[in-house]
């Protein structure tokens, strides 16, 4: 085998390219697998990252150095200066780094993804994969679900839950949320328990679960601190990639290359091999190969949570006390509303919360995100240089529709935080600790100017290389993640996802390579 000549190239070691990467190379194919940030076997990793709370980590300057991309920042509203946008790095990607939660989908969201042109992406064509993702501990039995998957899903038992967890529960029911305990069913909605990607209390990653059993195969092989710069292009024919490694420029080349490597670091790629908008191209001095809407759509969960100021009988005692536990996902009756639009979650530590002076034992949250987003930012590289990060502008909140329904659930969440289930475990003065919630929540001008000022994203970046047909003017890829256009190059992670999904964007990202490793061709 000629080490720069693959059947398959993948470029990123993430949620979606370590499961195509090793389902590709279990089927046969020669698989080269490149990763910009470290290559290292699972028992390598630190234990902090292993943790059910990954508060830990982010406390930790020491574990984020190796596993984040330090130097990425994005503007979340229009109205809020650039911020750290947190993505993993290393093998297993964001997986390694994110909160755990193993939310599918709802199903629906494939159907709307069908009628915008993503062809062979319907609710039954996906279904089996997410049933072959994971084992399923609690309902792997069930036709709709998997056992014996790379993935374990797991679900903290009720006696185990933190006081802002079985608070939120509590409130929930009270105001009207039915349960549904299975929040992966087709169909639920209300008040769940949250699904987790661990086993015994510790988090697996997508190295854990693809890559390490494929450590040591013959059609498989990982580099690690390989930065891909831009595709090879002969033509209209993708031959391989050039990267900078240790500093130096190396090409590789395989018969096809996917890209893998995420909603903000696919387009760039793309961008700098110029393929993309016109403008951003020109202003970034690179030759244009293809005018395509690559790094257009991007879309995020925008996020607020209403600090809870706890008891000492509530406070939380365990640093590996899991964050969260319990969500609820609504339908609103605002603009734009479509099944399980919103989403409340439980926070059982907020760390900035716990830097208030005036909160003795902690403090916990209850946030709200917009779940169907309608908002769209971009992804743009400013030079052509690789080790420049590009220009991510989430533009969260644009839209009007997810404004009013934004204002709407934080007005939900408030009155959560005074029933009497949450007054319960709070200490001290919650107005207080949300002031400039409180002072703006009767006043929708007002409100919005908060939310605007405040909304984080919930790290769930998509939708920047769009599945869809070639005559769509959105779209990048087809709906077999060919890139429009070209030869020998596809997309596979969830840039290519038409819209960001109702759920926490980790298992969809599985799925994405699950499915595109059986369209192989």
């Amino acid at each position: 085998m000629t080490k720069n000549n693959w059947d398959l190239l993948v470029v990123g070691a993430g949620s979606a390219g370590a499961a195509l990467a090793a389902r590709a190379a279990a089927a046969g194919r020669r698989v080269l697998l490149l990763e910009g940030g470290p290559d290292y076997r699972s028992g390598e990793m630190p234990e902090v990252w292993r943790s059910p709370n990954p508060l830990r980590a982010l406390l930790d300057p020491d574990a984020t150095k190796s596993f984040v991309w330090r130097d990425l920042m994005a503007t979340r509203t229009e109205r809020q200066p650039a911020q750290l946008y947190w993505r993993g790095r290393g093998v297993g990607g964001s997986s390694s780094v994110n909160g755990q939660i193993a939310i599918r989908p709802p199903m629906e969201d494939f159907d709307d993804y069908v009628e915008m042109g993503a062809d062979g992406w319907g609710r039954d064509d996906v279904l089996p994969y997410f049933a072959k993702l994971e084992d399923d501990n609690d309902y792997g039995a069930q036709d709709y679900h998997g056992a014996g998957g790379p993935i374990p899903i797991f679900r903290t038992a009720p006696s185990q839950w933190g006081a802002v967890d079985r608070a939120l529960h509590a409130a929930a029911l009270d105001a009207g949320f039915g349960w549904e305990d299975d929040v992966n069913a087709p169909g639920a909605t209300g008040v769940s328990r949250y699904p987790i990607n661990s086993r015994g209390g510790r988090r697996v990653t997508t190295n854990d679960a693809y890559l390490e059993p494929m450590r040591g195969h013959q059609n498989l092989e990982v580099r690690g601190g390989v930065v891909v710069d831009r595709l090879i292009i002969d033509g209209d024919r993708v031959t391989g990639v050039t990267a900078v490694v240790h500093g130096e420029t190396a090409e590789f080349r395989a018969d096809l290359t996917v890209l893998s490597a995420g909603a903000i670091h696919s387009p760039a790629i793309l961008q700098r091999s110029g393929i993309g908008p016109v403008d951003v191209l020109e202003n970034a001095g690179i030759e244009i190969r293809a005018d395509l809407p690559v790094g257009q759509g991007l879309q995020d969960h925008p996020v607020v949570f209403v600090r809870v100021p706890l008891t000492e009988e509530s406070a939380v005692t365990s640093v590996d006390g899991r964050h969260t536990n319990v969500t609820v996902r609504y339908t609103s009756e605002g603009p734009g509303a479509v099944f399980n639009d919103m989403l409340i979650m439980s926070g059982n530590q907020n760390v900035l919360a716990m830097e208030r002076a005036d909160v003795r034992f902690g403090a916990g949250a209850i946030g709200v995100w917009v779940n169907r987003v309608y908002s769209e930012g971009s992804v743009s590289v400013v030079s052509d240089n690789p080790m420049t990060q590009p220009f991510v502008r989430q533009r969260m909140l644009d839209d009007e529709r997810d404004l009013a329904r934004f204002r709407h659930g934080i007005r939900l969440v408030a009155d959560l935080c005074e029933s009497d289930a949450v007054s319960a475990i709070s200490a001290g003065d919650l107005r207080g600790l949300n002031d400039e919630l409180f002072n703006a929540i009767e006043d929708d001008r007002r409100l919005d100017e908060f939310l605007l000022a405040t909304a984080a994203d919930a790290q769930h970046p998509t939708s920047t290389c769009r599945i869809g047909r070639a005559d769509d003017p959105r779209a990048v890829v087809a709906s077999d993640g060919r890139l429009h256009g070209f030869q020998g190059v596809m997309v596979a992670d969830a840039s290519v996802l038409p819209f960001v999904p109702r759920a926490n964007t980790h298992l969809a990202a599985v799925m994405v390579g699950e499915y595109l490793a059986d369209r192989l061709s």
